[in-house]
Order: C-alpha cells, then sequence, then structure tokens
C-alpha cells in the first residue's frame, strides 16, 4: 500500500489509540480487583476516549463491559444448570480482533466452563483423518461452552489460499459442512458463527503497528505476511464461504471490527441475545470458622529455598 498524504499523522493518533487499548487491558485487571466504589471512582479519573475519530468513550465501554461480563457469568451458571452444549466459532483476517474479544468474553469466567479451542495447525496423522475428527475431540459435553479461535473454517480460507489442500479438498468440504452442523444442531449443540469484518486500510495499520511494536511482533507470523500479500484471495474465499455455509440452523453473523472495542461489545452482546437464559439462584455462603489446635507448631521454612526479595 503507498503512503498517502496524512498518513504519518493518522499511523501517529492509531499508535496512540492503540497504546491506550494496552493500558485499558490492565486496566481492567485493576478494576476485577476493586469493589463496586472504587469501581466508580477509578472511572470517574479516567480519560474520556482515545485521540482518534470514533472511538467509543472510555468510560462508557469499562461500564458497558463490566455490565455484559456480569451478564455473561448468568448466563455460565445457566449453561451448567441447564447441561447446554455451546459452541461459539470466531472466524476472520489476521489481525481482526478475534483474540481480543474471546479475552473478555472468558476474563470472568469459569474456565471449567467456558474454554478456548485454538487447534494448531494439523499433524501427519490428523492429515490423514476425516477432515472434522480433531475438531470433534473439543466439542462440548452438557454444561460446557467451547470458544473456537478459528475452527473447521481454516479449509475455507487459510488452507485454501495458501494451497494447503486441493480444489475438490475445498468443494467436499463446502458439500459436507452444512449438514456436519446440522448434526451438531440435532445433537443439542447451540452453534453460533462469527465473522470479525475489518478493512484492508485497517488490517495494514495493525500490521505496521505490530511491526513497530517489539512486545507485539511476535503475533506477526510468516503467514500473517503471506496473508496480507493475498488479500483479495482471501476476500474471494470469504465470500464463497458465506455463500455456501450460511445455513438457516448455523446462520453466520458479521461484526463490525474496525473499532476493537466496539466490536466486543457489540459481539458480546450479540452472544447473549442467542441464548435464552435466567438468573440462577445460589444459596448464601457462609464461611466457617478455621478450626485451631494447641498442639499445633507451623515450621519455619529454610531461607534458601525462598525467591530472593529483589522487589
Amino acid at each position: 500500500m503507498d503512503e498517502r498524504p496524512g498518513d504519518k499523522s493518522r499511523m501517529a493518533k492509531r499508535i496512540r489509540a492503540e497504546r491506550e487499548d494496552d493500558f485499558d487491558e490492565e486496566f481492567e485487571m485493576v478494576l476485577n480487583d476493586e469493589g463496586d466504589d472504587s469501581f466508580h471512582r477509578l472511572l470517574d479519573d479516567l480519560p474520556e476516549e482515545a485521540d482518534h475519530p470514533d472511538v467509543i468513550d472510555r468510560r462508557r465501554y469499562f461500564r458497558e463491559l463490566f455490565r455484559l461480563q456480569g451478564e455473561l457469568v448468568k448466563l455460565q451458571d445457566w449453561v451448567v444448570h441447564k447441561k447446554l452444549k455451546i459452541v461459539v466459532i470466531f472466524e476472520g483476517r489476521d489481525a481482526a480482533g478475534k483474540g481480543g474479544v474471546i479475552k473478555r468474553i472468558t476474563q470472568r469466567l469459569n474456565p471449567r466452563v467456558c474454554r478456548v479451542a485454538a487447534l494448531p495447525a494439523p499433524n501427519e496423522r490428523e492429515r490423514s483423518q476425516w477432515y472434522f475428527q480433531r475438531y470433534v475431540s473439543h466439542l462440548p459435553a452438557g454444561g460446557e461452552m467451547v470458544l473456537f479461535d478459528r475452527s473447521w473454517y481454516n479449509r475455507a480460507g487459510v488452507e485454501r489460499v495458501m494451497g494447503f489442500c486441493s480444489d475438490d479438498d475445498v468443494e467436499e468440504f463446502f458439500r459436507t459442512v452444512p449438514e456436519f452442523e446440522r448434526m451438531l444442531v440435532r445433537s443439542g449443540i447451540i452453534l453460533i458463527k462469527y465473522w470479525f469484518s475489518i478493512t484492508d486500510e485497517e488490517q495494514h495499520l495493525r500490521f505496521q503497528m505490530r511491526i513497530a511494536d517489539p512486545i507485539k511482533q511476535w503475533k506477526l507470523s510468516p503467514m500473517d505476511l503471506e496473508s496480507r500479500r493475498r488479500w483479495e484471495l482471501y476476500t474471494i474465499a470469504k465470500e464463497a464461504m458465506l455463500e455456501r455455509t450460511h445455513i438457516p440452523e448455523a446462520p453466520w453473523w458479521m461484526v463490525e471490527a474496525v473499532d476493537k472495542k466496539r466490536a466486543r461489545l457489540n459481539c458480546i452482546h450479540h452472544l447473549l441475545t442467542q441464548i435464552d437464559y435466567a438468573e440462577v439462584p445460589h444459596p448464601q455462603i457462609d464461611l466457617p470458622a478455621r478450626e485451631r489446635h494447641a498442639d499445633y507448631v507451623r515450621h519455619q521454612m529454610p531461607s534458601e529455598i525462598y525467591v530472593p526479595r529483589v522487589y
């Protein structure tokens, strides 16, 4: 992409916005440890927004994020209570923000109930299996949610564009996947599919920011760089995928993801509307008194086994 007038200024603003987003990730963890009063006090001290057009007000973002995460906890309890089986698929181009929304969904949930499946490239044995076989083992049992950070749709995207499978493999996938997903739904699985959509320019900016930030360079793989070069081929593959796998039993939902924070809120809000849940009453928890025994003496640990107190 050729550099246009104003690109440097726009890039500087985006880098600032990205750094504020990184700060906000840490701020989320601080708020997680604070009580309700401290939460509102910290929010009042927060700058309102990043210096970038169309960025959602940061105070509103945090208030909505924590409200939605509270609803996710209620949903989690309902999933366990009703033994529901939920699969959520997250697809999209590299740097589209899939990982960010998955992180916010799982942030306050029990990992025994809500887990993430992010499968690596198949090994030699898996390549000889039925294509869907390695994904089946990650499907949920009753009372579980599984979030697929990329999924069996790798075949319709990266595998197709990068030449890791044949045209016949792709065609067989398109013939098979609608029936495979109908089988999942008939078995009682709630299947929800999201595509995170970003613009050509936005992906370019996000890749440039990763290149410029040593802490984030690990996110850029040779495959990511090659995918950038093949933007148009990925677009063609995406359009074919949506056309042939958008079925009534498991439709695709598009998330506009140029604004990361709005994308997170919109996706979580939509996810909550896809399951009819209610709050599960919990019995009051009383912390038992600690037992104490007169003959118990706590032994001193040897000093050499302690981690040095550098700080």
